[in-house]
């Protein structure tokens, strides 16, 4: 059964948007075909990391909520990123949001209707045949938020070790308990290596009562590749992505 995942974050900055790419790599790289939808609308990025513009998008996301395309043609295939030793089946497609001002002003003056995105994953998952769809959400907690979480099979909240992301952590944590995902997970970014990463985790496990995923090594390396390509792929063997595929497990168990 092909499973949706959306990746939250209460706050902006916390990596959601980097973290995605790089889960979603991992997944296609086992080789699954997998799909992942910037829904980001307001402020569009994850594109960024496949190396992709304005030019090379015919259609995005908002176009297909404009009613003009079908959300499959909205889709392009950025398979060739996960390189050389990518298996047969692996597939990732990337569903972009515009980067046009003209089009984001529209969405934030107008908006859109949230049901047809929400019928869109499903056509997406058909059209593509999509093992894994991963939506890379709006930071906080507005009405598309909560729909992608209420139709979602796994929930990954992303925060920072910091209190702020602490206290929108729970909030989000609470509303995806009554919204009942069937699989909430949280993951740890950012984190500066001088921390104890055990007693961090404990500590997570008992504020939030939930399994955490991950705890994502703040790295250097991550730094200076400055969004320009996706990490795992140009470190396989570095920690950090050895803890994203820690993470990427746990989302395909």
């Amino acid at each position: 059964m092909p499973e949706i995942v959306s990746i939250h974050s209460f706050r902006g900055g916390t990596g959601k948007s980097n973290s995605t790419a790089n889960l979603a790599c991992t997944i296609a790289h086992a080789g699954y075909r997998v799909g992942i939808v910037d829904t980001d609308i307001q402020s569009p990025g994850i594109h960024v990391l496949f190396g992709f513009d304005e030019d090379k998008m015919k259609y995005s996301l908002n176009d297909y909520l404009w009613g003009r395309c079908q959300i499959e043609e909205a889709a392009y295939d950025v398979s060739s990123i996960l390189g050389e030793k990518r298996k047969l089946n692996s597939r990732i497609y990337l569903i972009p949001s515009s980067i046009r001002m003209g089009e984001i002003t529209r969405i934030l003056r107008e908006g859109y209707d949230v049901n047809m995105l929400i019928d869109g994953f499903e056509d997406l998952i058909k059209a593509l045949k999509l093992d894994y769809l991963f939506i890379d959400t709006h930071p906080g907690l507005n009405e598309e938020t909560l729909l992608s979480i209420t139709i979602s099979d796994v929930l990954l909240i992303i925060l920072r070790p910091d209190r702020q992301d602490f206290q929108g952590t729970a909030v989000t944590v609470d509303v995806a308990r009554k919204l009942q995902v069937p699989k909430l997970l949280l993951m740890v970014n950012k984190a500066h290596p001088a921390l104890d990463f055990k007693a961090l985790e404990q500590d997570m496990q008992k504020t939030y009562n939930a399994t955490v995923a991950g705890i994502l090594p703040l790295a250097d390396e991550m730094i200076q590749l400055a969004s320009s390509d996706i990490f795992c792929v140009r470190y396989p063997n570095h920690p950090l992505s050895q803890e994203i595929k820690k993470v990427a497990q746990q989302i395909m168990r």
